[in-house]
Formats: structure tokens, C-alpha cells, sequence
């Protein structure tokens, strides 16, 4: 059964998570490990993020990337994100964490009235490898260069981001349903291109 009324709701999380830290100055490691092992979701959304940004061709490739990188994480049966040293020391002004938690709280809100604990042990440890290995068959189809999918791939991300910040099972199995229609529809793709190529040659 659900353990949902002791949950504790992401934005609250994230406000907890950065006043438990002191200084001038907050370290990526610090704060992640305060959040403990809904850190996944949080790295998760902040890889979907510039998907949705008009940058320079190649992005998708750079976050499909580190999505692989997150997902064989979660796959091997991490229980929170492991960052390179140079990442987890790296400090960021507290005034600069403060306006991102202060401008992220709104849209938190907003899906915390959605998504609700259900399902939780899907969205934890040892069920983390499902999530992972289909993040990591999602980061290889980002990295692909694909036109006009990025924003599907981002989408996508942010629902698995949310899910697994809120322990939503059930938003969790969407994503899992959403990345293998995503696949079909990509084989199937794939198949009628290399037919239509093999058709002019």
C-alpha cells in the first residue's frame, strides 16, 4: 500500500533539499544527495529542458548522450546519480539555485496536482532497471539524427522526470507504454525509407 500521506511533494523536496546545504555557494553533489534517490527524476528533467530551446543542431545528440549515461546508471541498479567529480564539486551561486527553484515551483505545483504516489515501488529501487533500460533505448533514438523528434524525445523525458520525481507508477508505465509505441513508430519509419531508398537505387 501506498505510503502517499508521509510523501513528501516535490517542490517541498527541492526547497528542503537547498536549505539543508550552507555558503554563499551550492555544489551539484550536495544538492542531489539531499534529494536522494528522486534525483534521477530531477537530472532527467533538467536533460529534457533544452530540448524544447532553439539551439544549434547537435543537442540531441549531446543529451541523448548523457541520457544513456543516466539510464545504464538506473539500469545497474544505482540508487542515485553518479557524477563525475569535477561535476559534483562544481559550485553554483545559492542566488542562482534560489531563482531556479523559486521559477520551477509554479509548474511543480501544477504536476503535483496530477501526479500523486501510486505504484511506488515501480518508481524505486530495484524497478529503476526497467526505467533504465528504456532510457537508454530513448537516448540512443535522441542521439540519432532525426529530424523534427526532439521535441517528442523531450516530452517523453519529462514525463519519465515527473513520474519518478512524484513516485507515480502509473504516470511510469505510460512512459514506458509511450517509449515503446515511440520505437515501433521509429522501426516502422526506418523501414519504409530504406524501401523507398532501395526503390531508387
Amino acid at each position: 500500500m501506498s505510503n502517499a500521506p508521509n510523501h513528501v511533494r516535490t517542490a517541498e523536496l527541492l526547497r528542503t533539499a537547498l536549505d539543508s546545504t550552507s555558503g554563499d555557494t551550492v555544489t551539484l553533489g550536495a544538492f542531489l544527495d539531499s534529494i536522494g534517490e528522486r534525483a534521477f527524476g530531477f537530472v532527467i528533467l533538467i536533460l529534457a529542458l533544452p530540448n524544447f530551446i532553439p539551439v544549434p543542431i547537435g543537442v540531441g545528440g549531446v543529451m541523448g548522450v548523457l541520457v544513456i549515461f543516466v539510464g545504464l546508471q538506473m539500469l545497474a541498479g544505482l540508487e542515485h546519480p553518479w557524477l563525475l567529480r569535477r561535476l559534483r564539486d562544481r559550485g553554483i551561486p545559492r542566488a542562482s539555485v534560489e531563482k531556479f527553484v523559486k521559477r520551477l515551483t509554479p509548474l511543480l505545483r501544477w504536476l503535483e496536482r496530477i501526479c500523486r504516489p501510486r505504484l511506488e515501488k515501480l518508481a524505486e529501487h530495484p524497478g529503476h532497471r526497467i526505467t533504465g533500460l528504456l532510457l537508454v533505448l530513448v537516448g540512443i533514438a535522441l542521439a540519432l539524427p532525426i529530424p523534427f523528434t526532439n521535441y517528442v524525445f523531450g516530452l517523453l523525458l519529462v514525463v519519465y522526470a515527473v513520474a519518478l520525481i512524484e513516485r507515480d507508477g502509473i504516470a511510469l508505465i505510460v512512459a514506458w507504454l509511450a517509449s515503446a509505441g515511440v520505437a515501433v513508430a521509429l522501426l516502422s519509419l526506418s523501414h519504409v525509407a530504406f524501401e523507398t531508398m532501395r526503390g531508387w537505387f
